[in-house]
């Protein structure tokens, strides 16, 4: 029988406190059943939703944040299902949660939210803006939806969000190292799809990647407000909403960008810049790529020779391969909690009061962490877009 017990009697036994709503209500989006906005301070995220597909890696990986033992006291607070269904899942793994937080949505319990959860929209929110039902957090002025991918102009035929346009990563990037393409470019790519400083922009992409770049390099322009849907087209097909075939509607060009460009220069690093970090001790090169690319067993890349990494840099995690971002993924592709991400950062001294570059091998990784720091407040943050990949052609680098 579940346990009703105020969050002040529950934390005089120092338990942990778990939200078994979706990601989406734990950063900040309102949750209209409870009239609440957050989650109780400290508490961690484990959806319901999550457990059908939760491995035990990812389990592990979750607990890793603060160790669950069976004489851990644990309580829930959430929807009655959802805590009766991470109940019977915790259990299943050796753990015990009877307790249920009795105030958890009373005006007398502060709640704590993402500082810029808006920045991370769910799929009811976008479907709801795209149907022009109300919607809190509403963008000011003209938005677009669009969805990003690198070759993927085929597959967005098949099936897209409907209204949303398609931008490919290749119209942004130039090679041999796949960085920015230069100031002018970029404006005219802008322009094309008929984005000015003041449009809003709604990104998504089959995999989190994709979008993450093209919203730092939004960002980096100067488009004021770019948001990413959360769980991408994953998250939008699972929801059951509509989906549109064929190519994007015609869009009107924009005559002009409307500010300087780029208005945020500093989001995006040069060779020099990021060098000139390493000798800074308020600042962190961050490495955004798998253990076996920090580590020197392999350069990650078909297409880099070199493997090891930068002096003095610090890992900021990843996943398996160069695409792997699943340290900063829940079970549905969202974005994990802030509380994780702080945790798995602090761990090799990678903090919010640092000048923080992030990259990995050639800016797409790095801009997904840069997304995450973003939506958590951090402020002085970039990326280095060249990357691994330009530095290791520097050996004077070494």
């Amino acid at each position: 029988m579940a346990q009703n017990i105020t969050l002040s009697q529950f934390r005089q036994n120092n338990g942990v406190v778990i939200d078994t709503r979706n990601s989406a209500l734990y950063n900040g989006w309102p949750d209209a059943l409870h009239g609440t906005s957050g989650h109780v301070s400290g508490a961690r995220n484990l959806a319901a939703s999550w457990l059908d597909e939760m491995t035990n890696a990812q389990f592990d990986a979750w607990s890793a944040l603060r160790p669950l033992s069976a004489e851990t006291r644990i309580a829930l607070y959430g929807e009655p299902e959802d805590n009766a269904a991470v109940e019977a899942w915790l259990r299943q793994k050796g753990l015990h949660a009877p307790w249920r937080i009795s105030d958890a949505f009373s005006c007398a319990c502060p709640l704590e939210r993402l500082p810029g959860f808006h920045q991370l929209v769910p799929a009811c929110w976008l479907n709801a803006l795209i149907a022009h039902r109300q919607v809190s957090e509403k963008p000011v002025g003209k938005w677009t939806v669009i969805e990003a991918g690198w070759g993927m102009r085929d597959t967005f035929r098949q099936g897209h969000i409907p209204g949303a346009d398609y931008l490919d990563t290749g119209e942004l990037e130039s090679e041999p190292l796949w960085n920015v393409v230069a100031p002018e470019a970029l404006r005219n790519v802008l322009a094309a799809h008929g984005i000015r400083c003041d449009t809003t922009v709604i990104l998504y992409s089959r995999t989190p990647l994709a979008a993450a770049r093209v919203a730092h390099i939004l960002l980096y322009a100067g488009v004021q407000d770019v948001r990413v849907l959360d769980g991408g087209w994953r998250a939008w097909l699972c929801a059951g909403f509509p989906v549109a075939s064929g190519d994007a509607l015609p869009i009107k060009s924009a005559c002009d960008f409307g500010a300087p460009l780029p208005a945020q220069p500093q989001l995006m690093l040069s060779l020099p810049q990021a060098r000139a970090l390493l000798n800074r001790k308020d600042a962190s090169m961050v490495s955004v790529r798998s253990w076996a690319e920090f580590s020197g067993a392999t350069s990650g890349y078909d297409y880099i020779d070199a493997c090891g990494e930068i002096p003095g840099a610090r890992w900021g995690r990843g996943g398996r391969g160069k695409d792997g971002v699943e340290d900063f993924l829940n079970p549905d592709a969202t974005l994990r909690c802030a509380d994780y991400v702080t945790a798995m950062w602090e761990a090799w001294n990678i903090t919010a009061d640092q000048h923080i570059a992030f990259y990995c091998g050639t800016g797409w990784r790095a801009s997904l962490a840069f997304i995450c720091a973003r939506a958590m407040g951090w402020t002085n943050i970039g990326v280095y877009d060249g990357g691994w990949y330009e530095w290791s052609l520097h050996h004077n680098n070494g």
